[in-house]
């Protein structure tokens, strides 16, 4: 079986951080054409701007070349392919695979299925490991450790696979959470398990404001629409956190701001401006990480 990256869980924490290293190398020297001979398919069933183009971007850098497709309208699939038959031809052709599908589970069963490593670009609201291991970089970048972070998480903390992700990637570092988000949101119970298990402390609250001075990292995520069955519902929590400059001004002065992006409007344009914002780094960051993993998983380091 390839090696392959569909859960965090799949990378010990030696090699979380041995990744992490290689992408700091990967950001002093941007170009490094170890895969000059390698052809990598993104094959994207769901719709995705930042991951695809930065997965791309990161292909290119290492000198492969890239295949695949953005839509799955546009391929076998909507003649009624199955995933299996997808993946096994693809795999053919190419050397490495990174998948994003709507469906929990479904870059798990790809792993089972290709004759190649396979790098879950997110599934549905399960896992989005890349993401997770830009976010420990960019935060190991700004706190200079990953050690001891408190972290407050905000809006969507149940279908959010980004924050799921991370706080399982952080169980390894003694971190203190704080779960920001509206009862419909929640973050839920089996992650909260996981954390009592490990006796990592965590709050829970639905206020923003007065929950920002003790935080190194406030981690914003957009309520996402399409992850709701029930447009009312979303209506109802589309809005509930909107941060704003004014909202900052007992932050700790090291203090960061990160978010996945696309953001809607939970962060306003005002605080773009402040010494917290991080999030625009933090995307470019991802370019790096997904050079170190993808070098990584083909035993180039």
């Amino acid at each position: 079986m390839p090696k392959c990256l569909i859960s965090i869980h799949d990378f010990t924490k030696e090699e979380i951080l041995h990744v992490l290293d290689i992408a700091r190398e990967f950001e002093k020297n941007k170009s490094q054409t170890l895969l000059r001979d390698k052809v990598i398919a993104c094959i994207f069933f769901e719709p995705s701007t930042r991951t695809r183009l930065s997965f791309e971007t990161a292909s290119n850098r290492l000198g492969a070349r890239v295949i695949g497709f953005s839509d799955a309208g546009n391929t076998s699939i909507s003649k009624g392919e199955t995933l299996k038959d997808t993946i096994k031809m693809v795999s053919n052709y190419v050397d490495l695979i990174v998948m994003r599908h709507p469906l929990e589970g479904s870059a798990r069963y790809a792993s089972e299925v290709a004759s190649v490593p396979v790098i879950n670009a997110g599934d549905g609201a399960n896992q989005h490991p890349s993401q997770t291991l830009l976010d420990l970089y960019t935060i190991r970048q700004t706190q200079g450790r990953l050690e001891n972070i408190n972290i407050n998480m905000v809006g969507d903390l149940k279908y959010g696979r980004t924050v799921h992700s991370l706080l399982q990637a952080l169980s390894h570092f003694s971190p203190t959470f704080t779960f920001t988000a509206p009862d419909e949101l929640k973050m839920p119970q089996e992650y909260k398990d996981f954390l009592s298990r490990k006796q990592i402390p965590f709050t829970e609250t639905s206020e923003l404001e007065g929950n920002i001075s003790g935080n190194d990292i406030l981690y914003m995520t957009r309520v996402q629409q399409e992850r709701f069955t029930d447009p009312m519902e979303y209506e109802k929590v589309k809005n509930v956190y909107s941060l704003t400059a004014s909202m900052l001004k007992n932050a700790k002065p090291t203090m960061k701001i990160l978010h996945p992006l696309p953001r809607i409007n939970e962060i306003s344009q005002d605080v773009d401006d402040t010494p917290y914002a991080y999030y625009f780094k933090q995307a470019e960051n991802g370019v790096y990480v997904r050079m170190a993993i993808i070098a990584y998983l083909l035993g180039y380091k």
